[in-house]
Order: structure tokens, then sequence, then C-alpha cells
């Protein structure tokens, strides 16, 4: 893993345990998260929610 490839892995744990985090302080948020049937589904309530956790580590080219 090349030390961008790492800064990314550690920016989207970061995405993801702020959305974690978020659940608790937002009524209605787990339910919805709850609701979803694919990742793909996850990533985009999350971009709804201002998260960025669609884009792999080793993915460059994609700005999700």
């Amino acid at each position: 893993m090349a030390e961008k490839d790492f800064q990314l892995f550690l920016e989207k744990v970061a995405q993801l345990q702020q959305m974690v985090d978020s659940l608790d302080r937002v009524k209605g948020r787990k339910e919805l998260l709850v609701a979803c049937e694919t990742h793909e589904d996850v990533v985009e309530l999350a971009k709804e929610w201002g998260y960025r956790i669609g884009r792999r580590w080793g993915d460059h080219d994609q700005k999700k």
C-alpha cells in the first residue's frame, strides 16, 4: 500500500467513524441505514449526509 493509499484509507476510516457516531445523535439515521439493501445504497445515503465513504483505497480514479 502506497503512502497515498494509506492516507485515503485513514480518511475513509475517519469518515466511517463520524458516520457511526452520528447514528446516535441524529434521530432516524440508524433506521435509514438499516433499510439500505446494497453497498451502493449505503454509499449514496452517506453522501447525502456529507460523508465520503465510496472510494476504495486502491481506486484512484473514483470521485465518490
